[in-house]
């Protein structure tokens, strides 16, 4: 326990700034019911992931992993790892397709619904379910 101090709690400051805004996502979808809320949640959350991998990528006193032309690489050279930047650039590409999705979707159901509100939304598809329940009741006959 005598290893977190003050010191360790500033130099990880990052990673609970990540951890917050991680969790204020996760609330928001989780929370929230208007559908466009829900997606700023997803995005939120998305933000925070990319923010702590594109973190974790980065070495102190690195440079970028550029070898020379002559290829004479010199041992004492530190490298960042260029991984998680990649697979982050490839995750924001996948993000932007996925909220451009959902919020086609939103427009879909709101074209539909008549609403963007989850619980009105449920409510209207429980009531369609209970009408239809009624009039398959009645086309047979009064037998369930």
């Amino acid at each position: 326990m005598e290893d977190f101090t003050i010191a360790f709690s500033l130099g990880h400051m990052p990673y609970w700034l990540f951890i917050i805004l991680m969790m204020t996502g996760l609330y928001i979808v989780v929370a929230k019911g208007n559908l466009v809320k829900k997606i700023v949640g997803l995005n939120l959350f998305q933000t925070a992931v990319f923010m702590l991998y594109i973190s974790i990528g980065k070495v102190q006193g690195g440079t970028a992993p550029i070898f020379p032309t002559d290829m004479k690489i010199d041992p004492e050279v530190v490298y960042s790892n260029p991984l998680p930047h990649v697979l982050i650039l490839t995750a924001i590409v996948v993000g932007v397709a996925t909220t451009s999705l959902g919020l086609a979707l939103i427009v879909r159901i709101r074209e539909s619904y008549d609403t963007i509100e989850e619980d009105r939304i449920l409510k209207i598809e429980h009531d369609i379910a209970a009408a239809e329940n009624r009039i398959h009741g009645q086309s047979m006959g009064g037998r369930a």
